[in-house]
């Protein structure tokens, strides 16, 4: 932790609330930029680049554990650090949650409670027996997901033939074919081939009795061999024949007639060596580098080969050591997800340029140099659906050169175009390789994906193992909403046919109430944000129903505090949609999608950017966090996976608020 980080939590900014408008009176608004912007400036890396932790939910913690029991590695010390801190997180039903506040989730609770017993813990700890019997009356462990009973096979807590198949044979598709790989989301593709090496070859470790999760079974461990039933009244359905599929892959698994077998894992193991080049471990994301490690060990690659060493050494620094404090009493050790070093750097340059730092600031040259060393320049996955695009873009973490996505691109972009590069010819190469990989990118129906191009057929949503719900990389309207804003930047207008179709698809996949969902942020504030930023910028009339409609439901479901909140429960009951505990992030959202609607005088916004100015710290900065001054507790606000996966963007809190208030000020400029 930085030492401004340190100090982020210190005391609340004191300044006292003044009744009326505050559009009459700036000095406090500009007075709150200046502090935020030196905060913001005080986070940045020698190297010139920004990067917040990202935190999310136990499970990282618990899977840290379940990998080094598994392949009988792990510092002792480390193990039981991860431990402290996976149980500072068990609710008091005695579930594990996906996010502070929700309800329990059987796949992660299932995980922590495996865990602890791996770690010692018997079945009569009181905190065990809590969760055990929330995990019985939730279903048990039948109830788990997919992945979840594959890594319990692997300590033979579940049986492989009950788990849904995921045979390597899949990476043996061609790409014409329908059912190829690069037909489901890029993060999935990268999680399931070294998992489906892992089903190949069925790894197996013997545990001592004590630590098995045999009572977790609803009736006994014969349970485990209950499989999905074929739906009788519906027999011609993708369900039924996935289903189908399944049942002959057990049985050619279980007669061993498997004749490209051997062919399909050289396959997938040289699909995961090569994107295990040029990367922070495979797919530089968690579950993927995790799969990676037991997949190398399962191939044969021993502890000291220079492949599992790196994918070792990549995957453990992820982590985070934290020493025992006041509210936290015992040293802990906490895994990140991945990393965010270009989102974050592209977020804080365009709020830092927006608040006003100098164009040629040193500081936002080297940052902008840092970005540009990170363009892709090698063709990825998005090659197969895109070829013939010459390479460009960016990535999420410091080094995915298979995984540029448009959504840290269309960011990048904007953070470009905030800076007066002595190097401009070559910035200005740079931006028209990406627009022109943008524009490669865009979906058929006028949006965009993350990573991958038309990535929709639904019908993978009824393979059995993909009850992770993120099979799909389909267009969404908070990406396609930045993608508007970049492109306005950039001289696009709506004269250009592909802006006008971008624009369709958003109008399109408006709410009844106004409102937009929100695929990377929670939620629907998030979507409705980046809609109308993306609207304003490319010159759509504010005056058009759609904003309009879309700004009422902003300040409708505004709280009586002033600020703005919504929940990851909305993912799951849109009833809730807006419904939340006020956080700067939310407020800044709301705030900058009414300014993009013309709103910059309503009792709204003036009661939101006030929210901001008391809530603001000394230091400059926003608190977020579900209990003042204590990491790994912050609200979430930010999307992995709907319903599945949840991060908490620890530097949202500092940018997003900055932003608002300059585009605030700046509105109140011009009306002036």
């Amino acid at each position: 932790m930085s030492a401004a980080e340190s100090k982020t939590h210190t005391a609340v900014q004191t300044v006292v609330p003044k009744f009326g408008r505050i559009d009459s009176d700036l000095s406090e608004v500009e007075q709150a930029i200046s502090r935020s912007t030196e905060y913001v400036l005080s986070l940045q890396h020698p190297e010139g680049y920004w990067s917040g932790e990202l935190e999310a939910d136990a499970m990282l913690e618990a899977d840290y554990i379940f990998l080094h029991v598994l392949l009988e590695s792990g510092d002792p010390g480390r193990l039981q650090r991860a431990y402290n801190e996976m149980m500072r997180f068990q609710n008091d039903d005695g579930s594990w949650s996906l996010y502070p506040g929700g309800p329990g989730n059987i796949s992660l609770s299932v995980k922590c409670y495996f865990s602890a017993k791996l770690m010692g813990r018997t079945a009569d700890d009181p905190r065990l027996v809590k969760c055990r019997e929330w995990i019985l009356a939730n279903g048990g462990v039948v109830a788990c997901n997919t992945f979840t009973k594959m890594y319990l096979c692997a300590l033979g807590q579940y049986d492989y033939d009950a788990v849904p198949a995921i045979p390597p044979e899949i990476v043996l598709f061609p790409n014409w074919f329908y059912f190829n790989i690069y037909e489901i989301s890029a993060w999935s593709r990268s999680i399931l081939v070294p998992l489906a090496i892992i089903y190949a070859k069925k790894p197996f470790k013997k545990i001592p009795a004590e630590q098995g999760i045999d009572e977790l079974f609803v009736g006994g461990r014969t349970n485990s061999v209950l499989r999905l039933r074929i739906d009788r009244k519906k027999l011609f359905s993708w369900r039924n024949f996935f289903l189908i599929c399944d049942r002959i892959t057990h049985l050619s698994e279980r007669v061993h007639i498997r004749p490209l077998r051997k062919l399909a894992l050289k396959r997938a193991e040289k699909w995961m060596l090569a994107r295990l080049e040029m990367s922070d471990g495979l797919g530089a994301i968690y579950p993927a580098m995790m799969n990676a490690i037991i997949a190398l060990r399962c191939l044969g690659y021993s502890e000291d080969d220079p492949q599992v060493i790196r994918a070792r050494d990549e995957f453990e620094k992820l982590g985070i050591e934290q020493e025992a404090t006041e509210e936290i009493p015992e040293p802990t050790f906490r895994m990140q997800p991945c990393m965010s070093p270009v989102w974050d750097t592209a977020q804080a340059v365009y709020a830092l340029g927006e608040a006003g730092v100098p164009r040629d600031d040193e500081r936002m040259i080297k940052a902008v140099d840092w970005m540009l060393s990170k363009e892709v320049r090698h063709p990825g996955d998005w090659c197969v659906k895109v070829p013939h695009v010459e390479p460009g873009g960016w990535y999420f973490e410091f080094n995915n050169e298979f995984y540029p996505d448009t959504d840290d691109t269309a960011q990048v972009l904007l953070a470009l175009k905030q800076v007066d590069n002595p190097r401009e010819r070559y910035q200005y190469e740079v931006s028209q390789r990406a627009i022109e990989w943008e524009f490669a990118m865009q979906c058929r129906n006028g949006g965009w994906g993350s990573f991958d191009k038309d990535n929709t057929k639904m019908i993978f949503q009824y393979i059995p193992f993909a009850d992770h719900n993120a099979m799909l990389d389909p267009p969404t309207v908070d990406i396609t909403g930045r993608m508007l804003e970049m492109l306005a930047a950039y001289g696009y207008t709506q004269d250009d046919k592909r802006v006008k179709k971008a624009i369709d698809f958003i109008l399109k996949e408006q709410e009844p109430d106004g409102s937009w969902f929100g695929r990377w942020g929670v939620n629907y504030l998030y979507g409705t944000f980046l809609v109308l930023r993306g609207l304003e910028a490319i010159g759509f009339d504010q005056h058009e129903p759609q904003v309009q409609q879309a700004a009422e439901w902003v300040r409708m479901v505004q709280n009586s505090d002033g600020g703005w909140g919504e929940t990851c429960g909305t993912y799951d009951d849109p009833n809730t949609r807006g419904v939340g505990p006020s956080t700067p992030s939310q407020t800044a959202w709301a705030l900058l999608a009414l300014l993009a609607a013309g709103d910059d005088r309503s009792d709204s916004i003036a009661k939101g950017v006030r929210w901001l100015l008391t809530h603001q710290l000394e230091n400059g900065t926003w608190d977020e966090t579900m209990r003042e001054g204590i990491r790994r507790e912050s609200i979430i606000t930010g999307t992995g996976f709907p319903k599945v996966f949840y991060l908490a963007y620890t530097y949202y809190r500092h940018y997003f608020p900055l932003l608002a208030l300059t585009t605030y000020k700046r509105a109140m400029e011009r009306a002036a």
